[in-house]
């Protein structure tokens, strides 16, 4: 089971695709990856029994690196419209490259993407479009 999940986790790619100088270290790579894969499952469901079954730990890995993913889309889309100069990126243009409508890219971040943004690099944002949310008085 370690090895076939490791194989899913690291496919072959078509090495025809790669020059054939590298051929053989692209494949010596794979099988690497594989091995350790393969090695880290067994040890983590000997060490944790079911909380670590090897196909469900490794669902739960592809769950969150499309999570991490995702996030990362957010932050550079709001970067793409709120810190580049002299003017945002085109929608259309986020959009194409993001896998997004142009209205999934107008919504796709907020003031803590924006923040994180600002925080990673420094940069300061353009005056934000939407005001922030209203303060009802409860925290006063």
């Amino acid at each position: 089971m370690y090895e076939e999940i490791a194989a899913i986790l690291h496919p072959t790619p078509d090495l025809e695709d790669f020059p054939e100088e590298v051929r053989s270290e692209v494949w010596a790579d794979i099988l690497e990856a594989r091995e350790r894969t393969a090695f880290n499952l067994e040890a983590a469901w000997d060490a944790h029994g079911d909380d670590a079954e090897p196909l469900l730990s490794a669902l739960a890995g592809a769950r969150r690196r499309r999570e991490e993913a995702e996030a990362e889309i957010r932050r550079l889309v709001a970067y793409g419209r709120e810190f580049t100069r002299p003017r945002p990126y085109k929608l259309a243009d986020l959009a194409a490259a993001a896998g997004m409508s142009i209205s999934g890219v107008r919504t796709a971040y907020d003031h803590a993407e924006v923040a994180a943004v600002q925080h990673a690099t420094g940069l300061k944002p353009r005056e934000w479009r939407a005001a922030d949310p209203p303060n009802d008085g409860s925290d006063e």
